[in-house]
């Protein structure tokens, strides 16, 4: 049954990605200013709302943990904080790739660049930690404690174009949206595909955690015997 279920969201993933990709490069409108480079925000933007959604998972859990201290929510949280910190990663890599034509520089150290950066290296600092503690417990309530603590640059680096000038542009402005409606809609189916492709990743994440407690476990009893 279970099997079932993940490949039916396979193909949900899949659909709405190429669904998404067609929209951005046939159905959106080009941006008059920034010409066709400016397509790259429709996938720059949902991979950079997602390590916002992936480090907010992480922190419920961890939260979770340190209350139940069972090994489930431990699992979650690590998996989520995985998935975040690779999808953080191509935000780094596409944001330049956006800002060289646009901006003409590659990175400038302002306010949202400078605090993403120190976001992602919160959280490599997240997995650094959990691969220098071998006891399992105590891994789990130490990193428990450092995804609580490391939220906290999620917040800054949201708020970062409202709180300080910045070169980054400001789209939604309170209930407003500075886009034409297709590009809106486009946006949204994007951000929509990638908001299932990170939940297919995350249940597939823990699930190979899960298989492999359970070789463990026949590990352990093969063993014994």
């Amino acid at each position: 049954m279970k099997n079932k279920i993940y490949q039916i969201l396979t193909f949900c993933v899949a659909l709405s990605i190429i669904v998404s990709i067609y929209m951005v490069f046939c159905y959106a409108p080009i941006e008059k200013n920034m010409g066709f480079v400016q397509k790259i925000f429709y996938f720059h933007l949902p991979v950079a709302i997602i390590p916002y959604l992936a480090f907010l998972v992480t922190l419920i859990f961890s939260l979770v943990y340190l209350v139940k201290r069972e090994r489930k929510w431990d699992m979650v949280a690590h998996a989520s904080a995985e998935i975040g910190l690779v999808i953080d990663t191509l935000v780094l890599i596409t944001g330049p790739l956006w800002a060289k034509p646009v901006w003409g520089h590659w990175w400038v150290w302002e306010p949202r660049l400078t605090t993403s950066f120190i976001m992602w290296l919160l959280y490599v600092g997240y997995l650094m930690l959990r691969h220098s503690v071998p006891e399992e417990n105590r891994r789990a309530r130490f990193s428990a404690v450092y995804g609580i603590v490391a939220f906290v640059s999620v917040p800054i680096s949201f708020m970062s174009i409202r709180w300080w000038r910045t070169v980054h542009p400001l789209v939604i402005k309170g209930a407003s949206i500075e886009l034409e409606p297709p590009m809106v809609l486009t946006m949204l189916v994007s951000l929509f595909s990638f908001v299932l492709f990170y939940y297919l990743l995350l249940s597939q994440r823990v699930r190979l955690e899960n298989l492999k407690d359970e070789v463990e476990v026949i590990k352990d009893e093969v063993e014994k015997v």
